[in-house]
């Protein structure tokens, strides 16, 4: 019964450990940087740009050394570097 009662406690501390835990980090949570998406196809670029898609293709027409990669004739754009590129002065 000793050996019970001392996987109860080892239990117990463990939930006090990882509650104290999150609610330490309740107000500042750890952001997933891997959720977002490293390459977007071109037709998908509008959704995250939370632009129409006649405003992106005219983007993508007015800007053509936006910084894109094409493979095998598809054409994706590196997120982070897009939206980098998109808030410089490069374009303005």
């Amino acid at each position: 019964m000793d050996a019970g009662l001392f996987w109860i406690g080892a239990g117990l501390a463990f939930l006090g450990y990882f509650i104290g835990d999150g609610l330490k980090n309740l107000k500042n949570p750890k952001v997933n940087y891997s959720a977002q998406p490293t390459l977007i196809d071109e037709r998908d670029l509008h959704l995250y740009l939370g632009l129409t898609k006649e405003e992106t293709k005219e983007l993508l027409s007015k800007y053509p050394d936006a910084p894109k990669v094409v493979l095998k004739g598809t054409t994706y754009y590196p997120y982070q570097r897009f939206l980098e590129w998109l808030t410089s002065n490069d374009i303005y």
